[in-house]
C-alpha cells in the first residue's frame, strides 16, 4: 500500500492547527517549533507498506499515529494513550481530520488485548526494551514493531530482529526507525 500524501498534507495541515490552539493549555508538545515534530512522524511511517491494525503506544499529541492512519487510508489504528485530555485532543483531531479508521483508546498499554496487532509504533513512549517488552503480546502472528531513535546503532533485545531499517532527516540532523520482527 502507498501512501497517500494528499490525505497526509491535510490531515497534518488539522493536527498542526489544534495543536497550536491546545498546546499550551495541555503541555502535549515543548515550546520549540512544531515542524520537527511532523517531519519525525512522516519520516517514521512513510516508508512502511502497513497493513491490518496498527497501534500507537502512548501516543500524547499524536505522533506519529496521525499521520500513519493519515497516508494509510485502508490502515486500522488506535491511538492508545491514558492520559483523559491527551486523549480527547486526540478524539478532537480524528474527528477533524476525517480519519474514519482512527480510534483513540484511553487506557494503559497493559490492558489491550494481547495478540491484537499486525504492527506497533512509539515515539518517546518508553526505553525500546521495555517498549518492546510491553508491545511483544499485542501483536499478532507476524506482527512487527517500529523503534524510532536518534542516529546512533540500535542493538535489538533478545527475542527480536532487524527486519529493516531507515535514517530519515528531521531540522538539521538525522533519525532512525528499525522495523523489527519476532525471532521464532
Amino acid at each position: 500500500m502507498k501512501p497517500d500524501l494528499d490525505r497526509l498534507a491535510a490531515a497534518e495541515a488539522v493536527h498542526r492547527a489544534l495543536l497550536e490552539r491546545w498546546r499550551r493549555a495541555m503541555d502535549l508538545v515543548g515550546p520549540g517549533p512544531l515542524g520537527p515534530h511532523f517531519e519525525d512522524a512522516r519520516g517514521a511511517v512513510l516508508p512502511l507498506r502497513p497493513a491490518g491494525r496498527w497501534a500507537d503506544l502512548g501516543s500524547g499529541a499524536g505522533f506519529p499515529g496521525i499521520a500513519l492512519a493519515a497516508a494509510f487510508p485502508g490502515l486500522r489504528v488506535d491511538l492508545v494513550e491514558s492520559r483523559r485530555k491527551r486523549a480527547t485532543f486526540l478524539e478532537r483531531v480524528v474527528a477533524e481530520a476525517g480519519l474514519e479508521r482512527a480510534a483513540v483508546l484511553r487506557g494503559r498499554v497493559e490492558a489491550l488485548a494481547p495478540a491484537t496487532y499486525d504492527g506497533v509504533v512509539a515515539r518517546a513512549f518508553r526505553p525500546p526494551p521495555i517498549y518492546l517488552a510491553l508491545a511483544a503480546p499485542l501483536l499478532a502472528e507476524g506482527g512487527v514493531a517500529v523503534v524510532l531513535t536518534g542516529d546512533d546503532a540500535f542493538d535489538p533485545p533478545a527475542g527480536w530482529r532487524v527486519l529493516e531499517d531507515w535514517r530519515y532527516r528531521v531540522g538539521d540532523g538525522w533519525r532512525r526507525a528499525w522495523r523489527l520482527g519476532r525471532d521464532g
